[in-house]
């Protein structure tokens, strides 16, 4: 069985169908539930962290992006004590350190979390609109309710400048559908 998940603080998608269907369904499915509420848990995830996970067998592979090393290390560290976790392959990229980024950072979630249309997704610990800026390049990732919220949050960005935007927000039909395939 091969799932692959991305984590959002107390958001988790399932965006990869079962490849295969086998003995160990149940039981990658259980390291599934147990691998996101480890990272879920995690107090130091934030809105510029993005981190998504595969799992296959009970090897984890975790890709994504995080704006310090030691965050790496933690969610790696985490992950590896999750029961069923054969092996651990990190993927996760630490961001490079710029005040151009920080601030670029700190300027689109005001502008995201600070707009009235975006004030719901602002509840609870951990937003489900995470922001990575790498070198002036900006991708949205996370989920929102419709497509008109995807496009604000991208045209909110547009505003500063930035080099590029990849705009990776999925709506909740679409998440729902990927749950339904899987």
């Amino acid at each position: 069985m091969f799932k692959r998940i991305s984590l959002f603080g107390v958001s988790v998608i399932l965006s990869a169908s079962v490849a295969l269907a086998g003995p160990h369904d149940r039981k990658d499915l259980q390291v599934f539930n147990d691998v996101a509420a480890s990272v879920n848990r995690y107090a130091h995830f934030t809105i510029f962290d993005d981190v998504n996970a595969s799992i296959k067998e009970g090897v984890v592979t975790l890709t994504g992006h995080v704006t310090m090393p030691y965050k790496r290390d933690d969610i790696m560290n985490r992950v590896a004590d999750v029961d069923g976790v054969r092996e651990v392959r990190d993927n996760i990229e630490v961001l490079p350190v710029s005040q151009f980024d920080d601030r670029l950072r700190s300027q689109i979630a005001r502008a995201i979390y600070g707009n009235p249309n975006f004030w719901n997704y602002a509840i609870g610990p951990n937003p489900s609109i995470h922001i990575v800026v790498e070198h002036g390049h900006v991708t949205l990732t996370g989920v929102v309710n419709n497509e008109l919220d995807r496009v604000l949050a991208r045209s909110l960005v547009n505003q500063f400048g930035v080099m590029s935007v990849e705009n990776q927000l999925r709506t909740d039909a679409e998440v729902r559908n990927a749950i339904e395939r899987s």
